[in-house]
């Protein structure tokens, strides 16, 4: 009987926005939240980072908030959270009890523990790219959970675009199966 080996699946970043539905003074957020950089004329949105939960967040004029780094779902919504209330501090009126947060993309890595061969699996996997003379991972996209999955010769494997941890598990599970059909 073959059994299934248990993968370890690590979450590798979480990206989550809100949107306060107001608009903001960027200049004057700048001067209000520490570790926060703005320069329009590099990029739209003031850069404002947090260091607990230690993510990165976007957040432009038309009241949308952008967070990225996070390493887990909740992680994400706390930050937004905590954001969103730091915003409000600077005096904009806006309402921390009604924000919603959605995940835009879970990317996660695991390791399937054994070498892949990726010229096989190029010629064997509909909907893949291989170009080892560009990046050395093959691209595999899948429609349902729609995600894209970098194999790598190593066995390491990259899974980015879920909006759901269970998305992330089923997505992982038809990949498993896919390979074990290829005998890869």
């Amino acid at each position: 009987m073959v059994t299934k080996k248990k993968i370890k699946i690590v979450v590798e970043n979480v990206v989550a926005s809100t949107d306060v539905k107001k608009t903001l003074s960027l200049d004057k957020l700048l001067t209000v939240l520490e570790d926060s950089e703005y320069e329009p004329e590099q990029f739209p949105g003031l850069v404002y980072r947090i260091s607990e939960p230690k993510v990165a967040t976007l957040i432009f004029r038309s009241g949308k908030i952008i967070c990225v780094g996070a390493r887990s779902t909740g992680k994400a919504k706390i930050a937004l959270k905590k954001v969103v209330k730091n915003i409000k501090k600077s005096g904009a009126r806006v309402n921390e009890n009604k924000i919603r947060v959605k995940i835009e993309n879970i990317v996660v890595s695991v390791d399937l523990k054994k070498e892949l061969n990726l010229d096989g699996l190029a010629f064997e996997l509909e909907s893949s790219e291989y170009e080892p003379e560009q990046f050395p991972g093959l691209v595999y996209r899948i429609l349902d959970p729609k995600v894209a999955f970098l194999l790598f010769s190593s066995g390491r494997v990259v899974c980015a675009g879920a909006k759901s941890l269970a998305d992330v598990k089923t997505a992982i599970k038809i990949l498993q199966k896919k390979l074990r059909q290829l005998k890869a």
